[in-house]
């Protein structure tokens, strides 16, 4: 059985005793009604899903008028889940990583994953002159925090490729947590030599001139035909115990926010342009937002078997122990819903 390294480990029991002070991350009885709801997500494409779904009113508008709607926005996956762990939110779209972290850490009592949201949309770029994964060697290489999905990605190639890497920054690769938005800015100055990023991150990298993409993550999962889950929708488990017509609400917003990105690619990229803009700032790049979406694909289909997949290389790279992920998915609402559409229904780990 590995054991996570030091500087993980401290984080990993942090949130364990966030889990004892909140009775496994449940807001209490009075926050977890079913009055309000609370959804955190990034500002990333492969979160579009949410950012439709909250621009055009999709989500709020499925809850009605006597849920009372709020967002938070999160930069990175583990403190999206240590935000379901203290109540802060009540659901959050998640990368793979940490929701199997949180699922772990919390031995299955503080989340359910109940939707699919993105595959595909991530991967490595690198400057001019690494032409190949023996070029990696003595690189220093970002990603967006220690722990989450695309950190796991890469030192998964590490350990592939025999190398030495520690949660330090050192080793045969050095491998340093940061921001997506200030991964950019240190690629433009020359401070690091490569990210492995998600969208629209990936491709405002991929627009330097002197950048290109190494790996895309889809050549990375032959036995799932190019599909991973890169998002999906998680939920804690006890405001889905206490308040399934909520959740049932809020499926049914993301369904619709994923079929107008699917359906209405057009209209979905502009709501999705505007809100970015509004959380960040700046608006992207017209070509940068058309290659960041062509780059994922919108499903809610949550592709179960690459999260078993992803975990098993998250431990076989010492950032997991031994997991049982029976039980991390609640997909029986989504399934009535789509029952009702007269769509197929998706399959967890249990089939």
């Amino acid at each position: 059985m590995r054991v996570p390294s030091l500087p993980l480990r401290t984080a990993l029991a942090a949130l364990a005793v966030g889990l004892a002070a909140t009775g496994c991350g449940a807001a209490g009885a009075e926050e977890a009604d079913g009055s309000s709801l609370t959804l955190g997500y990034f500002p990333n494409i492969t979160h579009a899903p949410a950012l439709v779904g909250v621009q055009d009113g999709i989500i709020p508008g499925a809850l009605g008028e006597d849920v009372a709607f709020d967002t938070r926005i999160f930069n990175s996956g583990p403190d999206a889940v240590n935000a379901l762990f203290s109540g802060e939110v009540d659901a959050a779209y998640l990368g793979p990583s940490p929701a199997v972290n949180g699922w772990a850490q919390s031995e299955g009592q503080a989340l359910h994953v109940v939707a699919g949201a993105a595959t595909r949309g991530t991967g490595l770029v690198v400057r001019e002159g690494i032409d190949s994964l023996d070029d990696l060697r003595g690189t220093t290489l970002a990603t967006p925090q220690l722990g989450g999905t695309q950190d796991v990605a890469l030192r998964w190639i590490a350990e592939e490729q025999g190398w030495d890497v520690d949660t330090a920054g050192g080793g045969d690769l050095s491998i340093v947590p940061q921001a997506n938005a200030e991964t950019v800015d240190a690629f433009a100055l020359g401070e690091i030599d490569g990210a492995w990023l998600p969208e629209p991150h990936l491709s405002r990298v991929l627009a330097e001139d002197d950048a290109h993409l190494l790996i895309d993550e889809a050549d990375l999962w032959p036995q799932t035909d190019g599909r991973f889950v890169t998002t999906h929708l998680a939920v804690g488990a006890e405001f889905l115990d206490r308040n399934p017509e909520v959740v049932e609400d809020l499926l049914r917003g993301h369904i619709a926010s994923v079929d107008l990105l699917n359906e209405e690619p057009e209209r979905a990229r502009a709501a999705a342009g505007d809100h970015l803009e509004s959380l960040t700032g700046a608006r992207l790049d017209p070509g940068i937002t058309a290659s960041a979406f062509d780059n994922v694909a919108f499903t809610v289909d949550p592709v179960a078997p690459s999260l078993l997949a992803g975990a098993d290389r998250a431990e076989a790279v010492g950032l997991l122990e031994p997991v049982d992920l029976n039980g991390i998915y609640a997909l029986d609402l989504l399934n009535g819903l789509l029952a009702e559409d007269g769509r197929e229904r998706v399959a967890g780990l249990e089939g």
